[in-house]
């Protein structure tokens, strides 16, 4: 997901660069949206992990 969260990011920028204002803003909302679900994901994985650490011990 992050993957696709940079693809969306040079996407923009390069849009951005030639003048593509519209489609420039479009892909960095969706690069951000990539980035808040894949951020969130993460803080989910780390408390399971975390978790189950405590389990364990």
């Amino acid at each position: 997901m992050l993957k696709w969260a940079l693809i969306f990011f040079v996407i923009s920028l390069i849009a951005g660069f030639f003048g593509f204002s519209g489609i420039s803003a479009a892909t960095a909302t969706i690069a951000r949206v990539l980035f808040g679900i894949a951020l969130v994901i993460f803080v989910i994985f780390l408390i399971l992990a975390l978790m189950a650490g405590q389990a364990i011990l």
